[in-house]
């Protein structure tokens, strides 16, 4: 009986995640798979490596420097969140990630990515962050803010606009019992995105374009499914308490900080809950 793991994304909304994957970390919840979109993906390698507060303390040094995230890198490189600094220089030297523990871990981990051309969502299999760094920049590459990622001949952008969600998926990959950590709270709905937005990508990326245009509707189709899931046993969703109220590219380490502290209240608030769930036989 496995246990299978899905981290939604969110930008910075993903330090929610990391303060309830602290709390895994602090409790010995274990997965058994686990499957990350966007934010999800590259907070959530932390888990495996076991490198607990590193999520927020990086964030909280890094994001507020001109040359790591925003305008800066956007018009310098195409991409919000620099390549190199943030790809490169952080987890390799100024705030090193733990490659050797996350392979030791021997938790099959993986990120979502939209294949421009096809519009799909693709999972692919991080077996070392650092030989894979790609994998995880393509998932996390946000739409109109990231150039695509090239990977293999192909080309991909963020893992939200094909498969915000991958409950579905992962429960194919064995996984008898879910544990899907949202960033958007209960009474969250999505709205369509602007037309005016889609219709940049409409001339070179069609694909992209479709789901874009779409996007809303499958996310809530998806949040509605999750929900019935919830209600018969099928996953133990945790999810932000109260909106979070966070900027995509937030800066500010008091406002990093308060989502991260929220993160934490409700995964320990859910935790006995979590542990007696994971417990039960199905």
């Amino acid at each position: 009986m496995k246990t299978g793991l899905v981290l939604e994304g969110g930008a910075m909304r993903g330090m929610f995640t990391a303060g309830v994957l602290d709390v895994f970390m602090d409790h010995g919840i274990k997965a058994d798979c686990v499957a990350g979109v966007s934010a999800g993906a590259l907070f959530g390698v932390n888990y495996l490596s076991g490198q607990k507060g590193r999520v927020i303390r990086y964030n909280k040094r890094f994001n507020k420097d001109k040359n790591y995230m925003g305008l800066r890198p956007l018009f310098k490189e195409g991409n919000i969140v620099s390549t190199k600094y943030a790809y490169e220089d952080v987890p390799r030297r100024l705030d090193p990630f733990d490659d050797a523990a996350y392979q030791s871990s021997g938790i099959p981990f993986y990120a979502v990515a939209t294949d421009v051309e096809t519009g799909r969502p693709e999972y692919l299999q991080i077996r070392s962050v650092f030989g894979q760094m790609d994998a995880l920049r393509a998932s996390g590459s946000m739409p109109f803010l990231s150039r695509p990622v090239y990977i293999d001949g192909k080309k991909y952008l963020d893992g939200g606009i094909s498969d915000s969600i991958p409950f579905v998926w992962l429960s194919g990959q064995d996984c008898t019992k879910l544990i899907v950590v949202l960033t958007r709270d209960r009474d969250y709905r999505k709205k369509p995105m602007p037309a005016k937005l889609v219709k940049l990508y409409a001339g070179k990326y069609p694909k992209v374009a479709e789901q874009l245009s779409h996007r809303h509707t499958l996310y809530n189709q998806s949040v509605d499914l999750l929900r019935q899931w919830e209600a018969e046993g099928k996953a133990f969703v945790i999810r932000p308490s109260r909106p979070i109220e966070i900027r995509h590219i937030e800066k500010a380490p008091d406002k990093l900080q308060a989502v991260y502290d929220l993160g934490i209240h409700d995964g320990m608030a859910c935790l006995p809950a979590l542990e007696a769930y994971l417990q039960q036989r199905i």
